[in-house]
């Protein structure tokens, strides 16, 4: 989960820094102590990382999901994009800014979704309009949310986290990359919540997915991102397959419009 929250009027970010040159991660700490100063309303928790592999082994180990991650392309070991693709794999929707000596990944950064990508030397100019897009986008995230009660409380979920959802007569279990959660409610109310939100499609009435965690579909079967198979009832297998693939054809269509 986001460690995103409010606190007094006050957002609260968490942010990953990735460099193997702890001048430049010194560098960076200092303009975001100096962005906070023009925007009290920001604050972070910062976290520092030396190397891509550092980064993925505590995202993987221990769960972490920084709001933000704020990256070097050029490192020691494995490159900061290698990282910036394999947690788009991993499903991780963070904003990433990259920071770079050379502009020849600048197109890999776009497929990434990265939402700048700085040449250095840095100046604070363009780091704070880096920062200003970065955390338009985590507030929009944070908007975003689906508030919902599962068994120990309330949580707080971005739709893009959930992969699917099974109908378990008036429980309806939720499916995420690294958590799973079981709500009181009918999949009609579920649905209520999610129908909004382009991505979801009912497959059957035992089942909504997110499309954008689907693998492949074949024949009766769906494949989901975390190794889940979905069997498609035979009567709907039709009906599904035209859904995804008018889905996945005007995604695509959208991704492509934005780069022109």
């Amino acid at each position: 989960m986001l460690l995103t929250s409010v606190w007094g009027g006050v957002e609260l970010y968490s942010i990953a820094l990735c460099d193997d040159e702890e001048m430049e991660l010194d560098q960076i700490e200092d303009f975001l102590a100096d962005y906070q100063d023009r925007n009290p309303a920001l604050k972070y928790a910062v976290e520092r990382f030396v190397s891509a592999e550092a980064l993925l082994m505590r995202i993987r180990e221990e769960g972490y999901t920084p709001d933000l991650l704020l990256l070097d392309i050029f490192m020691s070991g494995k490159s900061g994009m290698e990282a910036a693709e394999e947690m788009r794999r991993l499903g991780l929707d963070m904003p990433i800014v990259f920071f770079t000596t050379s502009t020849e990944y600048a197109l890999r950064a776009y497929e990434v979704d990265a939402v700048q990508y700085l040449v250095k030397p840095l100046n604070a100019e363009r780091f704070f309009h880096a920062m200003d897009v970065a955390v338009g986008q985590m507030s929009k995230r944070r908007e975003s949310w689906i508030v919902i009660k599962v068994a120990g409380g309330i949580r707080q979920i971005l739709p893009n986290d959930i992969i699917y959802c099974e109908s378990q007569k008036n429980y309806q279990e939720l499916y995420l990359a690294k958590e799973e959660y079981k709500v009181r409610m009918t999949a009609g109310k579920l649905w209520e919540l999610l129908e909004g939100y382009s991505q979801f499609g009912r497959c059957g009435r035992s089942y909504i997915l997110n499309m954008n965690h689907i693998v492949s579909v074949e024949r009766e079967e769906i494949v989901m991102d975390n190794g889940s198979m979905i069997y498609i009832p035979r009567n709907k297998v039709a009906e599904f397959k035209k859904a995804y693939f008018s889905y996945y054809f005007d995604f695509r269509d959208r991704g492509v419009e934005e780069c022109l």
